[in-house]
């Protein structure tokens, strides 16, 4: 038997706008991996010199660490729109190719 529960979430639009105020949407004001946002705003101002789009990147790890949250702040900061999605939603390569195209 399957939960589709757990894959098959519906989401409010204003809980999206809602959670969308949470977020910072800055680097300044993301708080803490100062490492990282170093590289990542070297990544961002390179690609701007250039006048290309920013190469891949990738971001792993258990839930809570930010990684949407950098991944949205990246495309703010690029100008961008971005599709986000996650692991458990992409069950075959055509999930991916979808959410791709």
């Amino acid at each position: 038997m399957s939960d589709d529960s757990i894959t098959n979430i519906e989401v409010d639009n204003d809980e999206l706008l809602f959670e969308a105020t949470l977020r910072p949407s800055q680097f300044e004001d993301y708080i803490g991996q100062e490492k990282t946002k170093r590289n990542l705003e070297i990544f961002i101002e390179a690609a701007r010199i250039r006048g290309d789009a920013l190469d891949h990147v990738l971001f792993y790890g258990p839930p809570g660490l930010g990684k949407t949250t950098l991944a949205n702040i990246i495309a703010s900061e690029m100008g961008a729109n971005i599709k986000s999605t996650s692991g458990p939603v992409i069950e075959k390569s055509g999930d991916l190719a979808a959410i791709l195209t």
